[in-house]
């Protein structure tokens, strides 16, 4: 029998998993919603009262959320158990349903956009939707950037057999893609995702013999995935140049929510910092035996991360750590922990990585992830943990007033993820248990500055060469080892030229530019983790004030609101690359010999 410590409850949300009649009852329900809001919609004009303009915004806000239960739960489905056929039938039907409900938003939005100035102001002033202010003002201003309504719809209903279609194909192929290996005197049958995992074996030797496997069991890939870029990146390219749109960043940058000079300042920073990462990567060649690290070497261990950490011991860990700094954050934590919002057992037939979801219409998250007992593990649960504390504090505020954006969604997550990590560094038993556990957290700071930036260096300037034609699978995999070249500062021997066939980042249809938001967040995050390390406790009612606004403002006001700093300028930035570049002289200092 399982032992239910282990496995999260889905049961008080929709009991009967992909059969249940609950579930497929509220499927009924949000296309009723959805069918009666498209008529609603037709029969308002730019006339119309403050009255019917609350009742819509209202409507708005009730279809998503009960899609957006029905959403989490089948994403949930789908993650417990890859092989769940009816939750993969479901997943089409809600794309079918979104598809509706967003032409249905996109005809809204032409309306908010026909309301002349100085009526749109003077609804805004009411009492119900002044606090909704900066999201309906932020749906206008998009609206007007946009084609017309009728050419907007086409749109969404083209990209369901076109633009998502292409990116469905490179998950399609990818599950089928495999390569064989020998581990432990025992061939083996690797999937691309079990692979990966090898990079961070301890043996040199199979870490290298896998890179290469994984290597050219992406090139022999190559010409079907550079054709799927390459019709991904030319559908948005000519969708931007329809809706007016000359820069390729200006979608990323506006559903983050910042400013370019914020962009370019927090890359600026990282360029400082590199410096000492580059001399880290020394040491740890140094460390491993080795005369420089190759790609496939960045993920191996050095020192001792210590044993195993029993998944009781890892909650109850995190659950102190929370609450040193927030009694509340803490009880909130064991209340999640004790309701079973957590999936961790490692078992077959899951996805793999991490997430946290929401589901709104009960106000209530859950964690998805595989637990293994290592230091990484108990990392990964925190900072999934910090993400449903995010959800926590939003949970009362209207929906469009829960809907943060990708680059400050890190910050609840990574700000626990620092606070067990750091925790966990203070109770190491051993010096070699503490450098393991340190290391392990620098390597976060080279993923975030090095890797992330290569990434975006790379989709910047295929980007660009995309206008002017399509781009071949070799000119790809050249642009991709130029990025991390640079990103790298040079500090590796050999690099991963087919990183961008191996990124599922890279293709997918739902965020553009899926890079620079991490890198943001893990900044951002370690910027308020400086602040409540100054602070302590005291700081803690602020914290939650922040993250309840994350959803209310662009980032720079959030950041000036809650943290008096210009996210525009370098300081607050360095100051937060600084804490990256402490850890590295910590490692350089403890590893001296």
């Amino acid at each position: 029998m399982k032992d239910p410590q282990y496995i999260w409850d889905l049961e008080s949300v929709f009991p009967g998993g992909s059969s249940s009649p609950e579930l497929h009852k509220q499927l009924d329900t949000v296309r009723a919603k959805t069918a009666a809001l498209k008529k609603q919609v037709e029969m308002l004009t730019p006339e119309l009262s403050v009255e019917q303009l609350k009742t819509l915004v209202y409507d708005m806000q009730d279809v998503q959320i009960h899609l957006g239960q029905c959403s989490a739960f089948v994403g949930c489905l789908t993650a417990q158990d890859v092989r769940d056929d009816q939750a993969k039938l479901l997943q089409g039907d809600l794309g079918q349903i979104s598809a509706s409900l967003a032409g249905v938003f996109t005809a809204i939005d032409h309306i908010f956009v026909s309301i002349p100035e100085e009526r749109w102001k003077a609804f805004l002033e009411d009492t119900e939707l002044k606090e909704l202010a900066f999201s309906l003002n932020e749906r206008r201003d998009v609206a007007r950037t946009k084609m017309s309504p009728e050419l907007e719809a086409l749109v969404t209903d083209l990209e369901i057999d076109g633009y998502h279609a292409w990116s469905h194909l490179y998950y399609t192929i990818v599950g089928e893609m495999s390569i064989e290996m020998e581990l432990d005197g025992k061939p083996q049958t690797l999937s691309m995702g079990q692979a990966a995992n090898l990079l961070s074996n301890p043996d040199p030797n199979v870490r290298k013999e896998v890179f290469q496997k994984y290597e050219a069991a992406w090139a022999e890939k190559a010409e079907l995935f550079a054709s799927t870029l390459n019709h991904l990146a030319g559908f948005r390219i000519n969708l931007y140049k329809n809706r007016g749109w000359d820069d390729v960043l200006s979608e990323p940058l506006q559903r983050n929510r910042m400013e370019r000079a914020t962009l370019d300042a927090m890359w600026g920073a990282v360029q400082g910092g590199k410096p000492y990462l580059a001399k880290f990567l020394e040491r740890k060649a140094e460390l491993l035996g080795l005369d420089q690290l190759a790609w496939y070497d960045l993920g191996a261990p050095v020192g001792d991360a210590g044993r195993e950490i029993p998944f009781p011991e890892a909650k109850a860990f995190v659950v102190d750590q929370f609450r040193k700094f927030s009694p509340e954050i803490a009880d909130f934590t064991q209340r999640a922990l004790d309701k079973r919002w957590v999936e961790a057992e490692n078992r077959g037939g899951k996805r793999p990585g991490a997430f946290c979801t929401s589901f709104p219409l009960t106000k209530e998250s859950r964690v998805f992830m595989t637990y293994s007992g290592t230091i990484s593990s108990l990392g990964t649960l925190a900072h999934e943990l910090g993400h449903a504390y995010h959800g926590y504090v939003l949970k009362d505020a209207p929906l469009f007033l829960r809907r943060y954006a990708m680059n400050v969604a890190e910050t609840a997550s990574t700000f626990g993820e620092l606070l067990v990590v750091d925790g966990a560094i203070q109770a190491a038993s051993t010096p070699e248990e503490k450098l393991g556990i340190l290391e392990d957290k620098i390597g976060r700071s080279v993923a975030f500055f090095m890797d992330i930036h290569s990434r975006f260096l790379f989709e910047t300037r295929f980007y660009e060469a995309r206008k002017k034609g399509l781009v071949s699978s070799k000119r790809l995999s050249e642009l991709m080892q130029e990025a991390q070249t640079e990103a790298f500062l040079g500090s590796l021997k050999e690099y991963h030229p087919h990183f961008w066939a191996s990124k599922l980042h890279f293709y997918s249809t739902r965020v553009p530019f899926y890079n620079f938001p991490y890198t943001f967040g893990y900044l951002f995050s370690a910027g308020v983790y400086a602040r409540a390390r100054a602070e302590g406790q005291g700081f803690a009612e602020n914290y939650a004030n922040l993250l309840a606004d994350t959803a209310r403002m662009s980032v720079e006001d959030l950041a000036k609101k809650h943290l008096g700093v210009d996210l525009t300028k370098p300081d607050f930035w360095d100051a937060a690359v600084k804490l990256a570049i402490d850890d590295v002289k910590e490692f350089l200092q403890l590893t001296e010999k």
